[in-house]
């Protein structure tokens, strides 16, 4: 009789080996490390992943064994995984018509997915950076405001992106438009506190030991809060001052210099989470770079 025994073992090995092939090993993005002086020395970004730092867009079109729902919906533009999480299982997501609460749902090709009614699309990613000018109200739409910051980006694309966090009316520079709503969230959720610089104008001289007091930290009406550094812009100049934060906190530039009495005159971002505006005049936009976005997706 012919011994079978280590010919059913030595399949199951290969088996076993197949399933993790087909499987595959989920890579790990690497880590964005910018170090940026707003003292003159250019910005340097290291990252420990050599590997490309972008990939194509995943959609339901040519993969039969078909897609997450939450990565469906976030593709389409409409809000992040998570958030989609929470509208699946809230019942407002349909495929085909059913009303869908189980997370982990694929959707193949052919399938007509509907949030809150409306048929979604998988959008292409688009990421649009303006160097925003003065009297502008970053919103999507105010029947109230003159002029808005859609009316700058509106022949950017034709899909419709939305702005990355906010700057107040008076302020300018760096502000990120895009449809992806899983990174967008990312860049403003307070946990992962993404560095900004500001070129601050006051109305009076800083003294020396405001400077020092704001490096070390004050207290708001809010909590305390303290800049990572802080330095004026020329040393022959006191009334110009370049602030690095990473608290996303509501005026907080302005509301640190007038804690010690000061008026800011002029409050222009100069670098939001790795993107600076330079070479882009006050008013216009560009489509960031594959090499920009890769570097906007690893930052933590």
């Amino acid at each position: 009789m012919r011994n079978n025994k280590g010919k059913t073992g030595e399949n199951k090995s290969r088996n076993r080996a197949n399933e993790k092939g087909i499987r595959g090993k989920r890579s790990k993005p690497g880590e964005n490390n910018p170090k940026f002086k707003e003292t003159g020395r250019k910005s340097k970004f290291k990252t420990k992943d050599k590997r490309k730092t972008t990939r194509p867009t995943k959609t339901n079109q040519g993969n039969s064994e078909g897609i997450r729902l939450n990565r469906y919906i976030s593709n389409s533009g409409v809000c992040s995984r998570r958030e989609a999480d929470e509208f699946i299982k809230a019942g407002v997501v349909t495929i085909n018509g059913k009303a869908v609460t189980e997370l982990g749902t694929k959707v193949v090709d052919g399938d007509i997915v509907k949030f809150d009614g409306r048929t979604l699309y998988p959008e292409k990613k688009v990421y649009v950076l303006l160097n925003k000018p003065k009297n502008y109200v970053t919103t999507t739409d105010d029947p109230h405001a003159d002029k808005i910051v859609m009316d700058l980006v509106k022949n950017a694309c034709s899909e419709r992106i939305y702005p990355v966090g906010r700057l107040d009316r008076n302020t300018t520079g760096v502000l990120l438009f895009t449809n992806d709503g899983e990174l967008s969230k990312r860049l403003t959720h307070p946990s992962y506190s993404h560095k900004k610089i500001y070129h601050v104008t006051l109305d009076k001289s800083v003294t020396k030991q405001h400077i020092v007091d704001i490096a070390n930290g004050i207290e708001l009406e809010d909590g305390p809060i303290a800049a990572d550094a802080i330095s004026y812009i020329s040393p022959d100049n006191k009334l110009e001052v370049g602030i690095e934060i990473h608290s996303g906190k509501n005026r907080i530039v302005r509301r640190i210099f007038e804690h010690f009495g000061y008026h800011v005159r002029k409050l222009d971002r100069v670098y939001f989470a790795g993107l600076t505006k330079k070479n882009l005049p006050r008013g216009k936009w560009r489509i960031l770079s594959q090499k920009e976005v890769g570097f906007l997706k690893m930052a933590k």
